[in-house]
Order: structure tokens, then C-alpha cells, then sequence
């Protein structure tokens, strides 16, 4: 079959979301590659995939039959930049008004172990598609807006069905981590899960294993930031793959609680909610360190869970207010974010909690070390006794003005001198 026939044009109301093929960066990469071999190079996977569910990609991607060094050739003849980002696999980042654009050759795996693959390069775009995960991300689109679609991918995505390329089972052996993209994807674009493809990730979870901490935890909490999250998670638990993540009990109606009051909760969040505080696996080891998440994010999910036991939605609102000073706003939305959760509670009923950071904002506290120091207390840890003793006052006195906080600072001076 010849290009031209296999090519299919996009209708006008698919073509109205590929408008940014026309403009920036990956308009002037592509014209630079057209302009070293026409008919050479097509917009594939993600940018592809996204425009056809009409939502905008966040990178582009070109996939191309000229070899990396005639990549950058053509880059540098356009006055482009082009920087060697995975050349080993051949990809060149083409770069135009400071964004940057991964133009890749078209590839052929050699050999692979489930988690790397040896590859070799090809000038034919069948090939290519095949060593893809699903369908729906081996569609290529032309310079001209013509889809190239080898393995049967746009029906797929037109159906919402995300679907392994040939035997499942093939592709998860090639890369374990396939597994718990099966799970992201599925969870982002469809509404139920490939049966064939949920049976091969049950069978081959055993080969999880083997693959680096920091790509388990980098895709899990891609599937924790989903709106539909909890739908994932729940098969990921039916099939034993979430097991393998983390060993645990998780709750995963608590998840589903959080999402359905807050689609867009964070990871951070989402894995409080789902795990709690059964942070710990029987080594001692903490998920945090399981997964290789950040400081900041072990922080903030640790926090969650602690602040949780704070907020409850009969509370004062001088103790809210008191609380949220005490916490900080984003501590303080993910506490009430969570408790409402655990609560199963009404938007009703938690509303006022959780509208508190816009209609009151915690003050500063005026007093310093410097004040402190001006009524002869000497320097030492005296100073941050009577600072917090003060502080502690004004808090419970819901926050008075600076006459009213200078007072109290008085007060403690003189019961700490007496």
C-alpha cells in the first residue's frame, strides 16, 4: 500500500485542534525538516493523540527517517537550534524561539529486557509504529494534516479504547513499565479497560520488579494526578499491580471521596488519602523512599495526614481561624481537603472551611526578637520563649491589633522579670 493510500485526511472539525502544527516552534522545526527531505517527518504520538480528543498537547514530537545528523544539519541550516538530548536513541531536541521540539528517528527495536530497549535506526514508519505501546500513540500526522495510521489506532481513539499494539503480552515484556502506563491511559481516555490488556498486566506484574524506583513512583503519581484516578488505582488493586507499587492496604474509597470533591487534588494528596499513615512497609522502608519522591512532596503528603486530625467541620471559626494561621494556606486546604474526604461530608457542610483562606487572610505577627530584646531581656533562648509566649497569646485572642500584641509583649516581659 502506498502512502497516499493509507494516508486519511482530518475532517474540518478534527483539523480546528491541530491548529498549533501551524505555528511557533513546531512550525518552523517541521518546515526545517521539509526543507531537507520533503514528505521525511510527521507529528506523532501525544501531540496526536491529545488534538483528536480535542485537548492541547503539552509537548510535540516529530518522528523522521533522516538519521540524527541530518537532523541537525537541517536545524543548523534554518538557523535553529538543535541540542543532543537522547541521540543514542535517536532524538535531537530541534529548538526555535527557545522551546524545544524532539525530533526522533524512526526506530526498530533490536533487543530489550523490560526496561530498556536496543534499537536500531529504520526509514520505515510500520516498524516504527510497532515498537509503540498502544494504538492510539502510534497515529502520525503529515505536514499537510493527513493521519498515517498503521495499526488500526484512530478508531480506537475515536472509541475511547486504549488498546496494547499486537499481543499484549508482547509489549508489556519489552517494558514492565507499560503496565502502569495501561493504567494511566486507560484511566485518562477511556471508560472502562481493555480486557486482553488487563489480563496481561495481571499475568506479567511479577516484572515490575525489575524496574527502577524512580519510574514506578514518576508514573504512579501521573496516575494519582487524573480526575478518574481512583478507577485506576481500583483495578490496579483487582489485578495485584498496586501490590507492587506498595504493599499496603490502600483505601481506595478515600481516594475516590477526595476526587469527587476535587478532580484536580494533587498527588501529594491523593496518595495521602489512599495510603494514610500505613507509610511503612515491614522493612521500615517509607513509601516516600520506595517511590523516590521528593523532599517536598514526602513533606506535604505527611502533613495531609497529620493536619487531617486537626480539622473538623463543627469547629469554631475562631479556632479555624487560629488553625489556618497555625498551618499555612496549603496546609491548611489539603487538611480540609482530606477530613472532608475521611468525612464522606457535603460541599454544604465543609464550605466554610474551606472558602476560610479567601475571605481571611493570616496576619503577620508584629513582634520581633528586636522588640523583645528592647525590654532588657538578654540575648539567649529566653528571647524565643517569651516570642512564642506572646504569640501563643495573640492567637488565642484571635489575632488583636498591634497595641493589643505590643501589650501582651509587656505582660510576658514582666511575668518573666518578676
Amino acid at each position: 500500500m502506498t502512502h497516499s493510500e493509507s494516508l486519511i485526511p482530518l475532517s474540518p472539525a478534527q483539523a480546528a485542534h491541530f491548529v498549533w502544527a501551524d505555528e511557533g516552534a513546531a512550525q518552523k522545526v517541521m518546515a526545517a525538516l521539509e526543507a531537507a527531505a520533503p514528505g521525511a517527518s510527521r507529528f506523532v504520538g501525544g501531540c496526536v493523540r491529545d488534538s483528536l480528543f480535542g485537548q492541547t498537547p503539552k509537548d510535540i514530537d516529530i518522528a523522521t527517517q533522516l538519521t540524527p545528523d541530518a537532523v541537525t544539519t537541517a536545524m543548523h541550516e534554518a538557523g535553529l537550534g538543535a541540542a543532543p538530548t537522547g541521540v543514542e536513541h535517536g532524538t535531537i531536541t530541534g529548538i526555535a524561539d527557545h522551546v524545544g521540539v524532539e525530533v526522533t528517528t524512526l526506530r526498530a527495536d533490536v533487543s530489550t529486557d523490560g526496561r530498556r530497549a536496543t534499537v536500531a535506526f529504520t526509514d520505515d514508519w510500520a516498524t516504527d509504529a510497532a515498537r509503540r505501546d498502544f494504538t492510539m500513540n502510534a497515529l502520525y500526522l503529515t505536514p499537510d494534516k493527513k493521519l498515517y495510521d498503521p495499526v488500526n489506532g484512530l478508531p480506537d481513539a475515536e472509541n475511547s479504547v486504549v488498546r496494547f499494539i499486537g499481543a499484549a503480552e508482547m509489549r508489556i515484556k519489552e517494558d514492565y513499565l507499560r503496565i502502569l502506563r495501561f493504567f494511566r491511559f486507560s484511566a485518562r481516555f477511556a471508560q472502562d479497560f481493555d480486557a486482553a490488556g488487563l489480563e496481561a498486566c495481571s499475568a506479567l506484574k511479577g516484572g515490575m520488579a525489575g524496574l527502577s524506583a524512580e519510574r514506578i513512583g514518576d508514573e504512579f503519581t501521573k496516575i494519582l494526578s487524573l480526575p478518574a484516578a481512583a478507577n485506576a488505582v481500583a483495578a490496579m488493586e483487582r489485578t495485584g499491580v498496586l501490590s507492587m507499587v506498595w504493599p499496603r492496604p490502600a483505601d481506595v474509597s478515600l481516594l475516590q471521596a477526595l476526587k469527587e470533591r476535587d478532580a484536580a487534588a494533587p498527588p501529594e494528596l491523593a496518595l495521602a488519602a489512599l495510603f494514610g499513615d500505613r507509610d511503612r512497609d515491614s522493612d521500615n522502608k517509607t513509601i516516600d523512599t520506595a517511590l523516590r519522591l521528593s523532599k517536598a512532596f514526602a513533606e506535604r503528603r505527611k502533613a495531609a495526614v497529620k493536619n487531617a486530625a486537626l480539622i473538623d467541620a463543627d469547629m469554631s471559626d475562631k479556632d479555624a481561624r487560629a488553625t489556618l494561621y497555625r498551618l499555612g494556606v496549603e496546609s491548611w486546604s489539603d487538611a480540609v481537603a482530606l477530613a472532608q474526604a475521611r468525612a464522606r461530608g457535603g460541599d454544604d457542610t465543609w464550605r466554610r472551611l474551606r472558602k476560610l483562606p479567601d475571605s481571611w487572610r493570616p496576619p503577620t505577627f508584629c513582634i520581633g526578637g528586636k522588640d523583645v530584646l528592647a525590654l532588657g531581656v538578654p540575648k539567649g533562648p529566653q528571647v524565643a520563649d517569651v516570642l512564642k509566649r506572646v504569640e501563643d497569646r495573640w492567637i488565642e485572642e484571635d489575632f488583636p491589633d498591634a497595641a493589643r500584641a505590643r501589650a501582651l509583649l509587656v505582660e510576658a516581659v514582666e511575668a518573666l522579670q518578676s
